[in-house]
């Protein structure tokens, strides 16, 4: 139903993704959204396997980080709801159910950007008795990004991704909360003196970075390294944590 109507989409929407990782390769390949269609295809099965893999590996551990590591996981499902603007051009329905739809996948990009700097700040010595306290500020500040922000559903990207004003503003708050949640684990390296903590950052940005190219890229070459790098960061910072937490 979704993938016939991709020939009248790629007519009518010629802008592309301008952000680091669509400049890496947009001069490689043309847009394609199949290459989309199964990057957001691929972000559904990573939160699957890997919250499947995450409950088994960690299933008598109680590391907050790990809670943390869990949301981030599962918040990749949410881009499957992106496919609301091929349906939007099968059904012609209202623009407030596309804003409403892309407020949600926005809050739970944050959130789980978010996510992972908390799991840095626990690592780095947070007390565990903080966690609700902690997603309570998680949850009102991706609310508070999600909500200030105007969203046009009528303008959207060859990533099926909507475009704003505030899309580079986006992009420093990402940064932001990556460099600081790498420092975190650095920190926690040094504070705890485990060359496993420094292990975690590396997973941690491989994991992050596979992220950014599997939801904003929109062509093959932004597909493959996405999500084996997604997968592979993932699959690192979480083979890490389990040996660090199976001694304590």
């Amino acid at each position: 139903m979704i993938i016939p109507v991709y020939s009248k989409i790629m007519e009518e929407f010629t802008r592309r993704p301008v952000n680091v990782f669509q400049v890496l390769t947009a001069f490689f390949m043309k847009n394609d959204y199949y290459a989309v269609y199964i990057s957001l295809a691929a972000s559904v099965l990573y939160s699957l396997i890997g919250i499947i893999f995450i409950h088994f590996f960690f299933e008598r551990t109680s590391a907050p980080e790990i809670l943390y590591i869990a949301i981030f996981t599962i918040s990749l499902a949410f881009e499957a709801i992106r496919l609301i603007l091929p349906l939007y051009c099968i059904y012609i329905f209202s623009l407030f159910y596309v804003n409403v739809v892309f407020r949600v996948l926005l809050f739970a990009r944050f959130f789980s950007v978010f996510s992972l700097f908390a799991a840095g700040l626990y690592a780095a010595g947070l007390e565990m008795q903080k966690t609700r306290n902690v997603i309570f500020v998680m949850i009102i500040a991706a609310m508070v990004i999600t909500l200030w922000v105007p969203i046009d559903g009528s303008n959207w990207d060859t990533s099926l991704n909507i475009v704003n004003s505030y899309t580079s503003m986006f992009a420093w708050v990402e940064l932001a909360a990556f460099l600081t949640t790498m420092i975190s684990f650095f920190i926690a390296a040094n504070i705890r003196d485990s060359k496993e903590y420094f292990n975690v950052a590396i997973g941690v940005m491989l994991a992050l970075v596979g992220r950014g190219f599997l939801i904003n890229v929109d062509n093959w070459i932004g597909f493959v390294p996405g999500i084996l790098l997604l997968s592979i960061g993932t699959g690192f910072l979480c083979s890490k944590l389990h040996k660090i937490h199976l001694w304590l």
